[in-house]
């Protein structure tokens, strides 16, 4: 049998009608291939997440909402 690329245990085989994949019962790994696009969202950067993080939890009472 094969071992995960992820952990090195050995994978199980999984077949469901003419469909058969391999997975790996410790870390979750499936050999499924996944197809996926992008949707372009602006993600947050770092520093904004840190500076939300700060208005929030670090200084409340500088929200614009009276800190609630």
């Amino acid at each position: 049998m094969e071992e995960c690329p992820r952990c090195g245990t050995t994978l199980e085989r999984l077949s469901l009608g003419d469909a058969t994949t391999v997975a790996c019962n410790r870390c979750g790994f499936a050999d499924v291939p996944v197809e996926f696009e992008s949707e372009g969202e602006d993600l947050e950067s770092w520093t904004e997440a840190f500076e939300r993080f700060h208005e929030r939890v670090v200084d409340p009472e500088r929200r614009d909402d009276g800190g609630s």
